[in-house]
């Protein structure tokens, strides 16, 4: 369990790339500035892709966790 107030859950386990990251694009904002989306995905590119997109559009990956057959991605919407 995070420490995070998490506004959005994203399950995108089993998607390839770039489909995390696509989709990740598509809901940053349905929700709020300064809200987060905790994103669920197997495919291990996110971990540089995420951070990557983020700095493209300034937003800010807060935190990623790893655990065996999963990624937690924790996203922060900045603008």
């Amino acid at each position: 369990m995070s420490d995070y107030n998490v506004s959005k859950v994203l399950d995108l386990k089993g998607l390839p790339c770039p489909m995390p990251v696509v989709r990740i694009s598509q809901e940053i904002t349905s929700v709020p500035v300064g809200e987060i989306i905790e994103v669920h995905t197997t495919d291990p590119g996110s971990l540089s892709d995420f951070p990557a997109w983020a700095d493209t559009t300034g937003n800010e990956v807060l935190e990623t966790k790893q655990q065996p057959g999963s990624i937690q991605i924790f996203v922060k919407r900045l603008k």
